[in-house]
């Protein structure tokens, strides 16, 4: 093998995500339900014989070296030894600083192609193991399944998750986290929940309430108040869906939303009639927003299988 093409690194959402405590290191212990979609990064790896690491692709803002996909490649080179290397090439799908993952995403798809292509043969808990390093998102995917994550998100079960599709709405808005999790009024303490809790109430019927038969969300996000009020255009935002019956969430840190449906084809039509109403809010908007996506999620991770447990 001498090539790996089209490797997909898809996205994320959370369903929801509790701060429920903050360590003595500072570090702030999370629950939150990680669920794959299908809007994905796309790379490519050719294999080289003389150790050398090099994105191809120029990624603006990005340093080569401190690159996730490249430091996930050097980190896979150390822990196994390996003389090989890879010419790697990324097509960027995912809004970068969106709280989708993308970065994050890139690199895990990195380490388990890499991981195939050099056949190393590391095991998937190897994998996470290497991950975590890169970031705290990084072991998640990885995992490869839809999941329960708590702790400071390093402590995965296996999450049922029903097969919704997704608008993702994608602000011009860049929000660092830190921001939001230094924020003297984020709640730090929302009581424990079960991943039993989530999956009985994820599982439960469509509501009739709306006319657009939006599965019900599970708890809240418990940044999105700290980033709605540190940029009130979100909230705008949120005030627009909400008056056309769209009920939608931050993923992550923001700035990206996201509103839940029972089928893809429900998101399409959805979104079709938010497109035409788009350019009358962006008018008036201090956020505006660039795009909105639909996908579909995923049971798990496309490249799952590429890796033993």
């Amino acid at each position: 093998m001498k090539h790996l093409y089209d490797v997909p690194a898809p996205a994320k959402l959370n369903l929801f995500l509790h701060v429920t405590g903050r360590r003595e290191d500072g570090y702030h212990l999370l629950q939150t339900v990680f669920v794959f979609i299908d809007l994905a990064d796309r790379l490519q790896f050719e294999l080289r014989n003389d150790g050398v690491i090099c994105r191809q692709t120029s990624l603006p803002g990005i340093d080569h070296d401190r690159d996730l996909i490249v430091r996930a490649a050097r980190a896979l080179q150390k822990a196994t030894g390996t003389a090989k290397g890879a010419t790697i090439q990324v097509q960027k799908n995912i809004p970068a600083g969106g709280g989708l993952g993308g970065g994050s995403s890139d690199a895990a798809s990195t380490l388990m192609a890499l991981n195939r292509l050099w056949q190393t043969g590391l095991s998937r808990w190897e994998l996470q193991q290497l991950a975590l390093p890169l970031g705290a998102d990084v072991p998640v995917f990885v995992f490869g399944q839809n999941t329960f994550a708590e702790g400071i998100g390093e402590a995965f079960t296996a999450c049922r998750v029903p097969g919704h599709a997704y608008l993702v709405f994608q602000p011009r808005l860049g929000i660092p986290t830190p921001a939001i999790f230094t924020d003297p009024d984020l709640c730090r303490n929302t009581p424990l929940v079960t991943v039993q809790d989530v999956q009985q109430s994820l599982s439960l019927p469509i509501s009739e309430a709306s006319s657009l038969s939006q599965p019900a969300f599970f708890g809240h996000n418990d940044l999105e108040a700290v980033a709605c009020r540190q940029h009130p255009g979100l909230q705008q935002l949120v005030d627009w869906l909400d008056v056309r019956q769209v009920k939608a969430r931050m993923t992550g840190s923001g700035a990206c939303f996201f509103a839940p449906f029972n089928s893809y084809e429900d998101a399409l039509q959805v979104g079709h009639e938010l497109e035409v109403a788009l350019p009358a809010f962006n008018q008036g908007a201090s956020v505006p927003v660039e795009r909105i996506i639909a996908a579909r999620g995923l049971v798990r991770h496309p490249l799952h299988d590429w890796v033993k447990n």
